[in-house]
């Protein structure tokens, strides 16, 4: 059966490839699984249809058949699991690879994501100014961190997995909004060559589509 996504039908990121929609379409082409989008506004994605599939009014949702699922890592994990090509064969292995996944989700994006918020809602508060070297300073010991890690490693656990299609993804976020990543040149190299696999380029081109479609009309 042919999955359903759900997607900005006119995403705020201009086609970036920074909507989390884009972490379903790559690991869906990762998997090389086909799939189908439905499109929704943003008043659409209030209304009790969108409701009854997602609690918090947000995207991506995923349906299959009688499952209906919300946030990306829940549905990553869900393609994961159901594909060979984005976990270890082995368990532990597979186990470090949802570990990264986690690690991703709860310890590297939210300071990128709270420096993004305070960005657009904060901007012109007279707390800005000092409130942003301290934000900087959090996600910049999550990065020294993350790239101690890696080291000169390709990937996080051996070969390509759903921890770094997570990992990349979050990195993109920042490498979107500042030069901080530029900081770390393994960690550069990693999102790079996160961007450079065919599956990435397929489901950044689908989404870049629907924003130049957007745009036209």
């Amino acid at each position: 059966m042919t999955p359903t996504i759900t997607a900005f039908a006119n995403s705020p990121d201009r086609g970036q490839g920074l909507a989390r929609d884009m972490r379903i379409r790559w690991a869906l082409e990762e998997v090389g699984q086909a799939y189908e989008v439905r499109l929704l506004s943003f008043a659409e994605m209030k209304e009790p249809a969108h409701l009854t599939l997602h609690p918090f009014g947000q995207i991506p949702t995923y349906e299959e058949g009688d499952l209906a699922l919300f946030e990306t890592g829940a549905i990553t994990f869900h393609i994961a699991e159901r594909h060979a090509g984005l976990l270890p064969r082995d368990a532990e292995g597979r186990a470090r690879a949802i570990a990264w996944m986690f690690a991703a989700l709860n310890t590297v994006e939210p300071p990128i994501v709270e420096r993004e918020a305070a960005s657009y809602m904060e901007r012109d508060k007279p707390w800005h100014e000092h409130r942003l070297p301290i934000m900087e300073d959090r996600i910049r010991t999550r990065l020294d961190q993350l790239s101690a890690r890696l080291g000169e490693a390709k990937w996080l656990n051996g070969a390509f997995s759903t921890g770094d299609l997570m990992m990349v993804s979050v990195l993109l976020r920042l490498k979107a909004s500042s030069d901080m990543l530029a900081e770390f040149p393994n960690l550069s190299a990693y999102v790079a060559r996160g961007e450079a696999r065919p599956a990435y380029k397929r489901a950044f081109a689908a989404q870049l589509e629907v924003f130049e479609a957007s745009s036209e009309g």
